[in-house]
């Protein structure tokens, strides 16, 4: 459901509403009871992530990420390992073909 922000232009009242695209436009302020409110045009229909769970620190805690990065070392090490045992490999049999 699309969020509005809407602004009264008596009391300078602001708030955010969420309502049906629609729904009529509200008129009334609910600070001050004036029907001096207006809509405000913001940047469109856009997705908003409110709450916890949306950033990178929210979805691993310190040890995980420790764990990961020695596990992700360990794994590079691996990998160094195996292609210089191929180098060493393939310089062994260009020696022995001369």
């Amino acid at each position: 459901m699309p969020h509005y922000d809407y602004v009264c232009d008596n009391c300078g009242h602001k708030f955010e509403l969420y309502q049906s695209i629609t729904a009529k436009v509200r008129r009334k302020c609910p600070a001050c009871g004036r029907p001096k409110l207006r809509r405000l045009i913001g940047p469109g229909a856009a997705i908003m992530f409110k709450g916890s769970g949306f950033y990178q620190t929210d979805y691993r805690s310190e040890s995980y990420r420790k764990g990961a990065e020695a596990a992700k070392k360990q794994k590079d090490k691996g990998k160094e390992k195996s292609k210089d045992q191929a180098k060493d490999k393939s310089k062994k049999e260009s020696k022995g073909k001369k």
